[in-house]
């Protein structure tokens, strides 16, 4: 005897999964009875379905079951969503056609009236542009390129400057030349077009305090800001490595234009050195009997020699307090500055070779075109015109 199939339960479909059905096998394709395998219907279920949709899709609504109030309304939303769907696809494709550069695209989003109407996520996803790529692009607009005009001239500046500026005196250099460029700008510039200044420390001992000198007293007392030239001047003496041997260099500075008055270089650094430089800075400036010329206690200030000199001119000797570097920091400064800026970016095969490239440094760059900071960032010789021009 067989054995009677369990009967199978009746199921209320919903009329949104009754359309669905009815898509799958209109739109896309699928048989009957494909469909009734897969979702567990039986075939007189869909067939009728089909035929209810056929006769509402030809306008029929009354041969097949009245649409209830729910599933008109699912007709209208589907009929709404489809003329939506319609509508977007058409203005893709003008949008496709017409479509502006990428940059105007970039501007319209971030433009301060969009952004109160839609997020950026949704601007991007209207517009078809991808987010990242629009932060992307903004960097780059915020980061000069290394052609662009700014750069161009901050780089000159830089190479004019002997690659020496760091981001304040490139900005003030680059001020000077019309261009609005503050101190983070330079700094960008001169990261974008990798504009550094390099430089290594190297020491030698070049002051013998240890003797039995006569040693004058401090007059100067570290008042670094005279209010006319030649009323102060500071010396001192350095050392420049060359394949050749040391060469000594003698320098006198003017304290109100931190300009060099004088200076000689030598294999050696006896007395004559020093006396030699205060002698052509004594030549060039004709300076007034009273002033103050202030060194360290080195040996060759504390000679005979020197100290004749200052006496035959009517000048104040002047020495720093035993072991304090501070009592003569603006010497100090420039023989940094001479180094970082020139002397150890060198490699100096001779004397000759060294004391050329030194001269050039004092008299084209540092008195002519270097901008000093203490000086309202301008030259020593533009700032000791602008005093002879006021007086």
């Amino acid at each position: 005897m067989t054995e009677k199939k369990p009967r199978r339960e009746r199921r209320n479909m919903e009329p949104a999964f009754k359309l669905q059905v009815v898509k799958m096998i209109r739109e896309q394709g699928l048989t009957v009875s494909q469909v009734c395998k897969d979702l567990d219907l039986t075939d007189s279920a869909v067939r009728s379905w089909l035929k209810q949709f056929d006769e509402e899709a030809a306008g029929r609504p009354g041969i097949g079951r009245p649409l209830t109030p729910e599933q008109q309304r699912i007709r209208q939303l589907e009929a709404e969503n489809l003329q939506l769907r319609s509508d977007c696809e058409l203005l893709k494709k003008a949008f496709g056609l017409l479509r502006p550069g990428i940059e105007v695209i970039h501007e319209l989003v971030t433009a301060p009236v969009n952004a109160k109407k839609a997020s950026v996520s949704q601007w991007c996803r209207v517009l078809g542009i991808s987010r990242s790529g629009l932060y992307a692009a903004r960097q780059r607009r915020q980061q000069p390129s290394k052609t662009c005009p700014l750069a161009t001239h901050a780089s000159a500046a830089f190479e004019s400057s002997g690659r020496s500026y760091g981001s304040r005196r490139l900005s003030a250099s680059l001020k000077a030349q019309g261009l609005n460029v503050g101190r983070h700008k330079a700094r960008t510039l001169m990261r974008v077009g990798g504009l550094r200044a390099r430089w290594r420390r190297k020491f030698i001992h070049t002051t013998d305090s240890r003797h039995t000198l006569p040693v004058a007293a401090n007059v100067l007392d570290r008042q670094f800001k005279p209010t006319a030239p030649d009323r102060a001047w500071v010396s001192d003496i350095t050392y420049v490595r060359t394949r050749s041997g040391w060469l000594y260099l003698a320098v006198v500075l003017d304290l109100f234009s931190r300009k060099i008055v004088g200076w000689a270089m030598a294999p050696s650094m006896p007395a004559e050195l020093v006396c030699t430089a205060l002698s052509l800075a004594i030549a060039s400036r004709k300076p007034a009997p009273g002033l103050i010329v202030h060194s360290d206690r080195g040996s060759q200030y504390a000679s005979h020699a020197h100290t004749a000199l200052l006496a035959r001119h009517g000048l104040v000797c002047s020495m720093s307090r035993k072991g304090n570097c501070w009592d003569n920091a603006v010497m100090e400064r420039f023989f940094l500055n001479l180094k970082m800026e020139r002397v150890w970016q060198r490699d100096y095969a001779n004397h000759p070779e060294a004391q050329a490239d030194i001269a050039d440094y004092i008299v084209n760059f540092y008195n002519a075109v270097r901008l000093h900071s203490t000086l309202g960032y301008q030259s020593p010789c533009q700032y000791e015109q602008q005093h002879v021009v006021a007086h």
